[in-house]
């Protein structure tokens, strides 16, 4: 089978440090910090005060106000940034074989703001008296779905839920389906708005995110006094096209994904394999998959949660992948300012990972401060930096053993 090139035409981006792509990405070169005080509900009967949320968000530029009140907060989001990819893609579906535009946008959880508040309205008047629109807003699916039909995209149209990974996968997968020929343009990525109460008890319950107060201590990934990760909202999309198609129409390419590998640990629900086969195994088959060296990827975007498991299982996995260039790569966290993102993170750092190399910058991991013998590689600490890189990878890594990694390359005519 031929393997098409895929190259990437466009990209949105809804974050706790910027309402676009540009605004993000000049906030993450920047190091600014997203994470703050949650303003979305009372939080004085719960230990966790923070978390990494948007902030100024008016989707009504994008989506009419009478639809607002029919989509969750994650679909919002996920068709916000969508749109704002499909804009800068330049694609005009009058002249698009609609048959052959897909969509694959991956959620970990779905509508969950939705699904708490009916559930409370339910239980006070009623199960019969919640809102029509509950399971329509509330399933998973429904954020790939909304932008099938905004934007006429008529192909295969999925969401991937793998939980923290699902973006990952949803871009991998979007990679795969143009590659192999099943289509020339797919829409992807990943959206979550789960910065509720009852996730947030969830995930508090699970000791699995921090309940530190100060912003600068929260989400620390790879320092020693790390102790657990802070949720975060947000989308991000990638317009993916096959390489001819774009040059075709006279589009400007951004980027270019060359790899995608995939594992399951099959470990454990929650923690990863302790040694890092799993992970290791992920990103062994992305580099198979591209057809490069270990030796020529100068930059990873970590998954690098903040959790004391995930940090130091990740960077045995780094080793176990890369062997002595571990040593000699760059390996950072930008959820030390965006904060987890759960189901959208793969796709927003995919993101990152595409203007990093287009700007030839090194984005920090920041607030670190504590050394980790266990996390001993080049985290990128404090101040990113310039550096000319050709490849890079992007990490994610989700609850049940899901393993993604993306190689994307620099756009070079």
């Amino acid at each position: 089978m031929d393997r098409r090139r895929v190259v990437i035409t466009g990209m949105g981006a809804v974050t706790p440090v910027g309402n676009t792509v540009e605004d993000s990405w000049q906030a993450i070169r920047q190091g600014v910090c997203g994470i703050a005080p949650i303003t979305a509900y009372d939080t004085s009967a719960q230990k966790v005060k923070l978390a990494g949320e948007v902030k100024n968000f008016d989707p009504s530029a994008y989506i009419d106000k009478r639809e607002l009140r029919h989509l969750d907060r994650f679909s919002q989001l996920a068709l916000v940034a969508a749109l704002q990819a499909y804009e800068q893609s330049g694609l005009n579906m009058d002249s698009e074989d609609a048959g052959r535009c897909g969509v694959f946008f991956g959620s970990g959880i779905g509508g969950f703001q939705t699904l708490r508040s009916e559930c409370l309205k339910g239980a006070e008047k009623g199960y019969d008296r919640v809102s029509p629109y509950f399971i329509p807003m509330v399933i998973g699916n429904m954020a790939a779905g909304h932008i099938a039909i905004r934007l006429g995209f008529k192909g295969t149209c999925t969401c991937p839920v793998t939980a923290c990974a699902s973006g990952a996968y949803a871009v991998g997968d979007a990679f795969r389906y143009v590659r192999d020929g099943y289509g020339e343009v797919a829409m992807c990525g990943g959206a979550e708005a789960a910065v509720d109460p009852l996730a947030i008890g969830g995930f508090t319950s699970l000791r699995a995110v921090t309940t530190t107060e100060d912003p600068s201590r929260a989400s620390i990934p790879f320092d020693a006094e790390r102790s657990g990760f802070v949720l975060g909202e947000g989308s991000g999309a990638l317009v993916l096209e096959s390489y001819d198609h774009a040059v075709a129409r006279g589009a400007r390419i951004l980027g270019e994904i060359v790899g995608y590998g995939a594992s399951c640990d099959a470990y454990h629900i929650t923690a990863p394999t302790p040694g890092g086969e799993g992970p290791a195994a992920a990103m062994t088959n992305a580099l198979k998959d591209a057809g490069i060296a270990p030796e020529e990827v100068g930059y990873i975007n970590a998954h690098g949660t903040s959790t004391p498991m995930n940090d130091s299982g990740e960077t045995k996995a780094v080793k176990l992948a890369f062997g002595d260039h571990a040593y000699h790569l760059a390996i950072s966290s930008t959820k030390s300012m965006t904060g987890h993102l759960l189901g959208a993170a793969g796709a927003i750092e995919a993101v990152f990972c595409a203007k990093a190399l287009a700007d030839g910058f090194l984005p920090a991991t920041i607030h670190h401060q504590v050394k980790d013998p266990e996390c001993d590689l080049d985290v990128v600490p404090n101040e990113g930096r310039s550096a000319d890189i050709r490849y890079a990878m992007s990490n994610s890594l989700g609850f049940g053993g899901h393993n993604a990694s993306l190689i994307l390359k620099k756009w070079e005519d």
